[in-house]
């Protein structure tokens, strides 16, 4: 089997096409979940903690050069190459993660939950039913054994 052979083999089983299908709607599933941490639930976090904006929450690790004359925020910082340790960032990052498992774990649950559900009871394993033309020809066999004997 030459090496495309074997290539294509693989690209078109079942499961190398679900992983890619699986991989596109997880992609924009994060999507999904990093607009609703960045423009709805942040928001929220940031009016209850006093109306900060957790993107803005960094250390300037040096200071902006000296021709900088833009506003001290974490994205005009980044643009003039100033090194920040960004741990709002990081907070909202790791928020869309803590979302996102959360979601997924409901839905895997909620999943298995079916499954178990929809799946039909086994059926009791019956004795093949043996055919009347074998069961005569057995007890013909048994009584010729006992009139030899």
């Amino acid at each position: 089997m030459g090496f495309m052979s074997e290539f294509r083999e693989f690209a078109v089983k079942g499961n190398v096409v679900d992983l890619a299908v699986g991989v596109i709607i997880g992609g924009a599933f994060g999507k999904i979940v990093d607009s609703v941490v960045k423009d709805l639930i942040m928001p929220l976090v940031g009016k209850v903690v006093g109306g900060l904006d957790f993107s803005n929450y960094f250390v300037m690790l040096s200071s902006p050069p000296a021709d900088f004359k833009g506003p001290m925020t974490y994205e005009a910082l980044t643009k003039a190459g100033v090194p920040l340790f960004a741990y709002g960032s990081f907070l909202t990052v790791l928020l869309n993660f803590l979302i996102l498992a959360f979601i997924i774990f409901l839905m895997i649950k909620q999943i298995n939950r079916l499954k178990r559900s929809d799946a039909p009871a086994p059926a009791p394993v019956e004795a093949p039913v043996t055919p009347e033309d074998i069961v005569l020809l057995r007890e013909i066999r048994d009584s010729l054994k006992r009139d030899k004997a």
